[in-house]
């Protein structure tokens, strides 16, 4: 395969150079500029929430929430095994304790029923992951905390884009926060973005990110800030990105029903299960080899044809500074030793893609 096959690089082109020169040509590359406001506005009114601030990183994102909710020393948060370190490490910058439990088997999201069994009297809230695009069962998640008095911030830094019920992602809990990565479904290069329908809040993270700067007294901070801000030059990048979203979204959609169409019917193949009132952003598809034994060589075949691919996450309660924090998480455990993510960078084409899935079926044995 001459070709490279790329697994997350980012589609830059011409609308993305023509903001940024805009950016450079306003003179506001800084903190300071109108592409941030404005990149702000459109994507709360996609998703369609009552305020947006945009940040640094969805790592950021997170911490801004559970800072903003006073969540610190004493308290716990339960976090899924199966998901970036990104997730649970803000927890611990607030000094509260992670609880880490285990996800479901099949669509690989955390297990509302390890949520209930993990709640304590020091659980104040639940980081649910829609891992790789795929929506958690939201339904069930924010009973479990509504009967239990909990708060719940979406990690949706994977899944913009995805729906339950009609529903975005990232719009059910008290926060909802996004991450613009490089490798994510649109970029600002790095960046993020916390989102909720409680406009107080999301005006005090504002506040908050900004190093708490009192407006009515230069160099004087009147709380404890952060520097968490996005640039205008950053959100230059996102707008252009933002406006073909949709482009994006329907070429990693096709990427896997290609994947299920060449792959699906091989016997010891999986792919995530999604719930049948969901509509995944399919950030990245991912399968399972059943034969563990087999993961190793057929990426090490896929590797020497070009064709790159990714493990799935390492399960947090293998990191040594959070196995205190784990319950048994068996399942994480089976899903990492056996998952594999696919190339599904949109500068690929679909017929690229229908080419790696038909390699992967002649390696497989299929």
């Amino acid at each position: 395969m001459s070709k490279i096959i790329e697994l997350d690089a980012p589609s830059i082109g011409e609308t993305e150079k023509k903001y940024l020169c805009e950016a450079v040509d306003s003179g506001f590359i800084s903190s300071v500029g109108s592409f941030i406001p404005e990149f702000e506005k459109k994507v709360a009114n996609y998703l369609d929430v009552k305020g947006a601030v945009a940040l640094q990183s969805g790592t950021a994102a997170i911490h801004m929430a559970l800072y903003e909710l006073g969540i610190g020393s004493g308290d716990e948060v339960i976090v899924p095994a199966l998901t970036f370190a990104a997730t649970v490490n803000p927890v611990l910058y607030t000094g509260a304790t992670p609880v880490i439990v285990d996800v479901d088997p099949n669509t690989w999201n955390i297990d509302p029923q390890k949520i209930r069994q993990a709640i304590t009297k020091k659980t104040k809230a639940v980081i649910p992951v829609h891992v790789y695009g795929n929506p958690c069962d939201m339904k069930e998640i924010m009973a479990i905390a509504k009967e239990h008095d909990l708060y719940v911030i979406e990690d949706a830094t994977e899944s913009l884009g995805a729906k339950l019920n009609g529903k975005h992602t990232g719009d059910f809990g008290e926060f909802g926060c996004f991450s613009f990565n490089g490798n994510k479904l649109i970029t600002t290069g790095g960046g993020g973005m916390v989102v909720s329908n409680n406009i107080e809040k999301i005006e005090h993270i504002r506040y908050l990110a900004n190093q708490a700067k009192d407006k009515d007294r230069p160099g004087c901070h009147s709380e404890m800030g952060f520097n968490y801000r996005m640039t205008n030059v950053e959100a230059a990048l996102g707008l252009a990105q933002f406006e073909r979203m949709s482009e994006f979204l329907d070429k990693k959609r096709a990427f896997k029903e290609i994947y299920q169409e060449v792959l699906g019917d091989l016997s010891g193949v999986r792919f995530q299960d999604t719930y049948s009132n969901a509509t995944e952003s399919r950030w990245f598809t991912c399968i399972a080899i059943e034969n563990e034994a087999k993961v190793s060589d057929v990426m090490q075949q896929l590797k020497e044809k070009g064709i790159s691919t990714r493990r799935i996450f390492v399960p947090l309660d293998e990191m040594p500074y959070l196995r205190k924090y784990a319950t048994m998480c068996s399942n994480a455990h089976a899903v990492y030793n056996r998952g594999i993510c696919l190339p599904g960078s949109v500068l690929n084409e679909e017929s690229d893609i229908k080419e790696v899935a038909l390699i992967m079926r002649e390696i497989l044995g299929g």
